[in-house]
């Protein structure tokens, strides 16, 4: 399986989120992408693969220094990158508000295949990453290829203290529930770091 796609949109959001995410965040970009594609693959699930390719890229682009909001939640920061980055690669409006939406919805209760498959793929994938969530589900040769391919490079730590930031800064936001909802022992006891 490969970790990219090779369209002009997934090269310009993989060369955005190169430039902008520090190898742990870039390679978790990767990462959940892998998880989400190798679920809809095992589980038959129809996607737009590029849409799903561009918001995984991108979705916590809004963590990082240049794009992080004093006032806006990080996801909805990152969904404010995506459109923008998509905009100048003329996606159509609607296009651009599903990017949005899929990476907003990567931190909100659980959206369902049904009801919005790429959303869905994108909250399998991160949480799989972040969390180890759902890894048995996954053939243990895949993971460890995918972690060969693209290393957590200390992803864990990153992270928590990523969210834990926004969390304090930000206290109503959603990374403010997800971390005193007991996040930081959750994604120490991911079994991809053991």
């Amino acid at each position: 399986m490969t970790w990219t796609l090779d369209t002009n949109s997934a090269r310009a959001a993989l060369d955005i989120a190169s430039e902008y995410a520090d190898t742990a965040l870039l390679n978790h970009s990767v990462r959940s992408y892998a998880f989400g594609a190798r679920y809809a693959a095992d589980h038959g699930l129809e996607y737009d693969r590029e849409l799903f390719y561009v918001a995984a890229l991108l979705h916590d682009l809004g963590l990082t220094a240049p794009f992080d909001s004093h006032t806006l939640p990080f996801e909805e920061a990152g969904g404010h990158v995506a459109r923008v980055l998509t905009a100048g690669l003329g996606w159509p409006a609607d296009r651009r508000a599903r990017a949005e939406e899929i990476i907003v919805l990567h931190m909100r209760d659980d959206v369902g295949a049904a009801e919005d498959a790429e959303s869905h793929l994108l909250q399998v994938g991160t949480s799989a990453d972040v969390s180890g969530l759902r890894l048995a589900e996954f053939d243990p040769s895949f993971t460890a290829r995918l972690l060969a391919a693209h290393p957590r490079a200390g992803f864990g730590p990153v992270f928590t203290a990523l969210v834990e930031d926004q969390a304090q800064r930000k206290p109503d936001c959603a990374a403010a529930g997800y971390v005193a909802g007991g996040a930081a022992a959750r994604i120490a006891a991911n079994p991809l770091d053991a």
